[in-house]
């Protein structure tokens, strides 16, 4: 049995990036770079207007004010996407609007609310300094600029930068593929009859759920029933994918009869047992660089042995630098107590109190009870050397769920 941290050591420094693919920008929502993205020319393009007005020399205005204007003729108008046609001299101006860019012999903007038109003229009641209203060609973005570096993550507005700058495709790292294979004879899938003897297949639906939320696909092998054959070709179909995930098997009870199974296949496990709870028959190990996780076959401990473990390594092949769930302090509202030895997980609801969160434990911790998962915003953090924490005593919460922190109200 190792502590969980030599688990998480062991497990990460074997794991590898995925390969690569480009994608289209919409379909690379959530991916990671796997090259930086430069810039392949300014942005803007050209000095341009920040706003509807007119653009003059600030030479002609710097007497300009409300009771004193400066007529200008206006010698043209400049829309955005058009570009200007003439040059603009002494005592001219150019209509222009925002985006458009500032006609060659212009150096200021004034707004439009600045001004009042008379036919072919404009009153300026105002002065204006070089610049003012005008966007500097490259003043974004500037050619051969690295916009967003390698390993950054597709969000929205990672998108909408790309799609100015003309990239229409980007390179990311690829999805890995998750083989899901479920053990055991008491279990059943929703197209068998559900009998006194038997119990659905939640693990199966609760790590392909999983794997999708952590960013790969997953594979579903389906049930193997509890016989070497069918252990063996199931874990066989799964070797075409790039992580494979055995839910059950693993316990005392099992171990010789999986164990034999995997390294009929070739696969060398590194450990069987973790000192966490709930999840301490955890395995893992790897055939030619590809990880295998042996999982408890309690759901609770699926999935948060899932969370500890797989989870980490799944984004760690996708590119991603942030591998961990966000961990946040907060003051315990009820004693709790274990056994001293290893690293208790605590399914814990939060609670924003001020400028403090407050947690609570959801109650029964049977690694049987799922419901308390539904119902967890994060697990506690009961180090292994500790019997007891009071009541009051700062924690650590390892979230899972922001919804505690409420709704935003509207306009905030």
């Amino acid at each position: 049995m190792i502590p969980v941290e030599k688990a998480r050591s062991l497990i990460l420094d074997q794991i590898q990036r995925m390969g690569t693919e480009k994608l289209d920008l919409l379909h690379s929502l959530g991916r990671v770079l796997a090259e930086p993205v430069l810039s392949r020319r300014d942005h803007p393009p050209w000095n341009s207007s920040a706003m509807d007005g007119y653009a003059v020399r600030h030479v002609d205005v710097l007497e300009a004010s409300e009771k004193k204007p400066v007529p200008l003729e206006v010698i043209e108008e400049v829309a955005a996407g058009v570009l200007p046609t003439k040059i603009v001299g002494r005592g001219q101006a150019s209509r222009i609007m925002t985006g458009a860019p500032v006609p060659e012999g212009a150096d200021a903007v004034i707004r439009v609310e600045d001004t009042r038109a008379e036919g072919g003229s404009v009153q300026i009641a105002c002065p204006a300094e070089p610049g003012e209203n005008v966007r500097l060609r490259g003043e974004d973005i500037q050619a051969g600029h690295v916009m967003l570096a390698q390993n950054s993550v597709m969000g929205p507005a990672e998108v909408g930068l790309l799609a100015s700058l003309g990239r229409s495709h980007v390179l990311v790292y690829q999805r890995p593929r998750v083989a899901i294979l479920a053990t055991g004879n008491e279990l059943a899938d929703f197209d068998e009859a559900l009998t006194p003897n038997k119990i659905m297949n939640s693990n199966g639906y609760a790590l392909a759920a999983q794997v999708l939320e952590a960013g790969g696909v997953p594979v579903i092998l389906g049930i193997a029933k509890d016989t070497r054959e069918d252990l063996l070709s199931r874990l066989t179909q799964g070797l075409t994918s790039d992580l494979i995930l055995i839910s059950g098997g693993v316990s005392v009870g099992m171990y010789d009869f999986v164990k034999e199974v995997l390294d009929r296949l070739g696969i060398r496990m590194d450990f069987w047992k973790v000192a966490m709870k709930p999840g301490e028959p955890l395995a893992f190990g790897s055939l030619q660089a590809k990880p295998v996780f042996g999982l408890p076959g309690n759901p609770v401990s699926t999935m948060v042995t899932f969370e500890q473990f797989v989870r980490p390594a799944l984004r760690k092949m996708q590119g991603h630098t942030l591998l961990f769930r966000p961990i946040i302090e907060a003051v315990l509202m009820e004693r709790i107590t274990k056994k001293p030895g290893k690293t208790h997980f605590v399914r814990a609801v939060v609670k924003k109190a001020g400028d403090r969160h407050e947690v609570w434990t959801t109650g029964n911790q049977s690694s049987g009870v799922l419901t308390s998962m539904v119902k967890a915003h994060g697990l506690l953090i009961f180090p292994s050397d500790l019997s007891e924490i009071e009541k009051g005593q700062v924690v650590k919460v390892q979230l899972l769920d922001k919804s505690f922190l409420g709704q935003a109200v509207p306009g905030y």
